[in-house]
């Protein structure tokens, strides 16, 4: 659960100029090996996005949710959070509130920052994951656990950007994959049936179905809490 609310700190605090983390996040794009758009921020939202997550821009966190409405890495197969856009509807503390922490302001157990197609996702620990905090962990889809990353926040975005996905990926990936998630937005996984977890589901074999994000995550998040050790794949 969320720890108690702390006073937030007004945006005049959050917003660093001189030192900003912005220019660190466009030098990683710049020699990206992998595939990245940054979405366009909304100037209108990014202001209330950073308030509500209450990082500074001078972190990568605060600086992509403040100049970006997000972005997405690998034709749209991993999603990372910002302010939101059309195309990636969902800001970082919108996404998590409800689910890591019930109002902004309170520090969350762990928090949501970025997700894949195939219904996996990403989060910074805030105590709930391990005794690493800060460190990111990636939620499995195949396995429904909770998996340590040993990143940092800013080593997991230069990893999206160039680091080997599709190693990460190899068993998650089938024939024409890059086609298919080209056509979903940000706000859309694939649900597999038989589900992956199980001893009949596969990424080749099984059925996909577009799905919003967060039917995926409701869905995921009930069968992890139902599952026993022998259902296990």
């Amino acid at each position: 659960m969320a720890q108690s609310s702390k006073p937030m700190r007004p945006l005049s605090e959050l917003l660093n100029t001189q030192d900003s983390g912005w220019p660190l996040v466009l030098g990683w794009q710049k020699h990206a090996k992998n595939k990245v758009e940054i979405l366009p921020r909304d100037a209108a939202k990014a202001p209330t996005a950073l308030l509500q997550t209450q990082v500074t821009t001078r972190s990568p966190m605060g600086a992509i949710v403040y100049e970006s409405g997000g972005i997405l890495v690998d034709n749209g197969w991993l999603r990372i959070l910002g302010s939101g856009h059309d195309r990636l509807n969902r800001s970082l503390p919108e996404w998590n509130k409800g689910k890591t922490f019930q109002e902004y302001g309170e520090a969350p157990s762990y928090l949501l920052v970025a997700d894949d197609v195939v219904g996996g996702f990403f989060a910074v620990n805030g105590g709930a994951l391990g005794p690493d905090l800060g460190k990111l962990y990636y939620f499995a889809p195949d396995e429904l656990t909770w998996e340590p990353l040993d990143l940092s926040y800013s080593q997991f975005i230069e990893w999206c950007f160039s680091g080997d996905i599709s190693r990460f990926y190899s068993s998650m990936r089938w024939k024409g994959w890059q086609q298919e998630t080209s056509q979903l937005n940000g706000n859309t996984g694939l649900s597999f049936y038989p589900f992956l977890w199980t001893k009949e589901g596969a990424v080749e074999t099984s059925s996909r179905q577009p799905v919003p994000v967060a039917e995926l995550w409701t869905f995921q998040m009930d069968a992890a809490q139902r599952q026993k050790p022998s259902e296990e794949k």
